[in-house]
């Protein structure tokens, strides 16, 4: 079945809400304006229960279809919070906020799932249940773990959970895919290297941290190049170099460095940490420095389930004629939370030819709503058939 009519009718209605949602764009947990817009339009299609506050400020709405005879509960869910970027698109709905800006398609994800619910408000040509899950704080703040602590899967007695992004440089409408091990999991880690500061004149009196530090971001690669399986996919970036010093003629005593570690595998993850902290320390005692390491795990691998892949597969084929296998991502993505806790699986969506997701110039495809709503809708009806 391809796209919906009923949705490229909703087309200029959904393409002004994703526009206002763009315009007020909210961080991390501070989405109150988006919530409450998300909130008030759930109200307004008639779902069976609107509820605020999961997760700090998630909303999760409930949607029964015609019959109830399978007793199934399918969540769908969409992320709301945008980033601390300043906009330049120039468009006429361009951010309000200086600073801030949905530069990964937030906007696009919550009125596609806002659309769906219209329809399904309107139709309820299922047999079960729909939870509508739109979460705060994916970029950063693990909002899918927040909602997930609050009881979004046991609370609702959800079964299975499907999620969706937009990908840009894929033609619009196009859905891509892939089962098992999807979004990489992605630590941080902030070095702090301490040694003995002093006059650039006289470097034999000093330790001097700077050269340490030359030296261990060289090292760390070695991580990748001589300790990990190279079949196996690791990533170590060091991002960022800070020198307490910032003139000419003094070697600074204290250098800070942070980076990342992405991985694919709970074994990468575990020699990623480890061989982290054994270089940076054994690479500071070398030279008479101290690090001090710390460590912070962040969003786990995103595994996507078998049997839902394949599902979300050939709905996206009947929506749009084909569903390609989709790149192993080495970004995180927090709804891998909610897949830990649930079967499920989540989906690519073209974006055209538009720049990168967290670009200051990224814009979401609006001719991507009706395939992307389609797509939520024939989950339902294909998944809770009547």
């Amino acid at each position: 079945m391809p796209v919906k009519n009923r949705f490229s009718e909703l087309l200029p209605e959904i393409t002004e809400w994703r526009r206002e949602i763009h315009e007020n764009p909210e961080l991390l947990y501070d989405t109150h304006r988006t919530s409450a817009f998300v909130e008030t339009k759930l109200l307004e299609f008639g779902c069976d229960e609107v509820t605020t506050g999961i997760g700090r400020t998630g909303v999760v709405g409930v949607i029964k279809g015609q019959s109830n005879k399978s007793g199934k509960v399918i969540g769908l869910r969409a992320d709301m919070d945008a980033l601390p970027i300043f906009e330049a698109t120039g468009l006429d709905y361009a951010s309000k906020t200086p600073g801030v800006m949905h530069a990964c398609g937030h906007d696009g994800h919550t009125a596609m799932l806002l659309g769906a619910a219209k329809y399904l408000s309107e139709t309820r040509n299922f047999d079960g249940t729909v939870v509508l899950i739109f979460q705060p704080a994916e970029e950063g703040g693990a909002g899918g773990r927040e909602m997930c602590e609050d009881g979004l899967m046991t609370r609702w007695e959800i079964d299975e959970v499907y999620g969706m992004h937009n990908w840009p440089g894929h033609p619009v409408g196009s859905f891509s895919i892939r089962s098992g091990p999807f979004f990489a999991a992605t630590d941080t880690f902030e070095i702090h290297l301490i040694g003995k500061g002093g006059h650039a004149a006289k470097p034999q009196e000093t330790v001097d941290t700077t050269v340490v530090a030359s030296h261990l971001v060289l090292a760390l690669q070695t991580i990748v190049s001589r300790n990990a399986d190279p079949t196996l996919q690791i990533v170590v970036s060091v991002t960022s170099i800070e020198s307490e010093s910032k003139a000419f003629n003094v070697i600074p005593e204290h250098v800070f460095l942070k980076g990342t570690i992405r991985t694919l595998s709970t074994e990468m993850r575990v020699l990623g940490e480890k061989r982290l902290k054994e270089i940076s320390t054994g690479i500071a005692d070398t030279f008479g420095a101290r690090a001090e390491i710390t460590f912070h795990n962040g969003y786990p691998v995103m595994e996507n389930s078998d049997v839902q892949t394949k599902f979300a597969a050939s709905v996206a084929t009947s929506v749009a004629g084909s569903c390609e296998e989709a790149p192993l991502v080495m970004g995180g993505e927090d709804f891998s939370y909610m897949l830990n806790e649930r079967p499920g699986a989540y989906i690519l969506v073209g974006n055209g030819d538009t720049a990168s997701c967290h670009h200051p110039e990224y814009n979401f495809s609006d001719e991507a709503i009706p395939v992307g709503c389609s797509f939520w809708a024939e989950i339902i009806e294909q998944r809770l058939p009547r």
